[in-house]
């Protein structure tokens, strides 16, 4: 037996895999993020270990009993600066907080061939301007830290008492050197970035540490089973739901949402629109980030006192192109493509005719036009795509699929494991330990089968019009 824990943004989530790759069961736990200011994102890593105990032990005891080893995925981007021990000394920032955009300036002294080693636009909520940010206005933290870690990385000191980190996160730090696959030490120290808080690389598929005494007997696991350094939750979604070959195109879609597609070989988006970062194996990923999915849908839901039932319900009674009603879901900002940290969110087009109802569907609407927006970006850079495999827990209402297949033009073929990025990180654990070959890992791939066939809709072609709009006449950049 295997286990897998994706430490997401907004739950943690444990998935069981037998040897055979079969999924035994699975769990989640949810804790919160919290905002103490505008454009701030933030969660006590106590919150994380409380729901790590919680989701490990809701598993069936003898099924734990026989783990033989533990792999990790993780939000990526996120900072937790620790001590020595992995004692935070403030909650971790995450990937969509945007307190660091006016640090995206420093960046900017960074000369052509350093900033094409990094490969990857810069963004607030990234690792590095989120660093940078806390030798501004938090110095003390700043000089106290040992590590500066990400969460999955910080997870895992708690388990192992090993301090790690791998190539799948690490290269969406923008501290990384995509080119010679380590960390940018120089880069760092241009920046006026401490390097010695940076964790050593070790590949994503090897052990990084066994499970100590006292942690095992609070999870209900065997002491001492080895546990793998596993990877960003977008790289382990990857090779979970069977995206192991050059050619294939994924939507992921939780809290955030990312279209990506397997690279063997570097390739940098020239307009930096686009990410290039490191597989949980030998290759590469080109990735289109948009940051508010499931966050947005989320916040609308609660805003109009809907059940999520209730919201699928009324929205997808609404016609296409929801009366004139448009929404932009820019919450938090937006990456891809617009790289925009003060983007933010909207409905236009009101009148007195439209409803909550009408409200709902254009979220829905938004978060699908935004979605297009990053594909064009993606085959702008040179992407092409037939077919768009679909992952992730935000996938599985058939009225929303539709949508997403209308909006995008393409046919969607669903994975059959949703908790993609949990199943990701076990197969990396039995990677890790030998139980798994790589051949053998590639031929793991979840089955995925057609869900939605895209239907022509003159309406949401308008409507995708009357968005693509809206953002720049809505804009705050001068």
């Amino acid at each position: 037996m295997l286990l897998g824990l994706d430490l997401g943004t907004g739950s943690v989530k444990a998935l069981l895999l037998d040897e055979k790759g079969r999924v035994v069961a699975e769990g989640s736990r949810s804790y919160p993020v919290e905002a103490p200011r505008p454009g701030w994102a933030e969660t006590p890593p106590a919150a994380w270990w409380e729901a790590v105990l919680e989701v490990t032990r809701s598993l069936d005891a003898d099924h734990r009993k026989r783990v033989k080893a533990l792999g990790l995925s993780g939000q990526m981007h996120g900072v937790v600066l620790c001590n020595e021990q992995g004692r935070p000394l403030r909650p971790a920032i995450l990937w969509a907080d945007t307190r660091s955009r006016e640090q995206l300036a420093v960046y900017q002294t960074l000369d052509r061939e350093q900033r094409e080693r990094l490969a990857n636009p810069v963004a607030a909520g990234m690792a590095g301007p989120s660093l940078l940010w806390l030798e501004r206005f938090e110095p003390d933290s700043y000089r106290a830290a040992r590590w500066a870690l990400q969460p999955k990385d910080w997870l895992r000191l708690q388990l192992t008492g090993e301090v790690f980190a791998e190539p799948s996160d690490a290269s969406a730090t923008l501290l990384f050197d995509l080119r010679e696959d380590r960390w940018a030490l120089d880069i760092a120290e241009a920046l006026g970035l401490r390097g010695d808080w940076l964790a050593p690389l070790v590949p994503s598929r090897r052990v990084a540490g066994k499970l100590r005494g006292g942690v095992a007997a609070e999870l209900g696991l065997p002491a001492g089973i080895p546990v793998a350094a596993g990877a960003a939750d977008a790289a382990a979604s990857a090779l979970g739901s069977g995206l192991v070959h050059a050619g294939q195109v994924q939507v992921n879609i939780g809290t955030a949402m990312q279209i990506f597609a397997i690279r063997e070989a570097p390739v940098i988006d020239p307009s930096l629109r686009t990410h290039l970062y490191r597989s949980a194996l030998d290759d590469w990923y080109a990735m289109a980030a948009m940051q508010n999915a499931g966050i947005a849908l989320e916040w609308v839901r609660r805003i109009l006192g809907f059940s999520w039932q209730e919201m699928y319900a009324e929205a997808f009674r609404v016609p296409p192109g929801c009366d004139g009603v448009t929404f932009l879901p820019y919450l938090t900002g937006e990456r891809t493509p617009h790289l925009d940290p003060q983007a933010r969110g909207a409905w236009s087009g009101l009148t007195l005719s439209h409803d909550r109802a009408h409200l709902a569907r254009a979220a829905f609407e938004g978060v699908a036009f935004a979605l297009r927006d990053g594909l064009k970006a993606l085959e702008e850079a040179g992407i092409a795509a037939e077919v768009l495999r679909l992952a992730g827990g935000g996938t599985l209402q058939p009225a929303w699929r539709q949508l997403l297949a209308d909006v995008l033009g393409k046919p969607l073929h669903a994975a059959a494991v949703p908790a993609a990025s949990a199943r990701g990180a076990a197969i990396l654990a039995g990677l890790a330990v030998g139980i798994f070959s790589e051949a053998e890992a590639a031929s793991l791939s979840a089955e995925s089968e057609p869900v939605a066939a895209p239907r022509a809709q003159p309406e949401l072609e308008e409507a995708f019009s009357r968005f693509r709009s809206l953002y720049p006449a809505l804009s705050q950049r001068p």
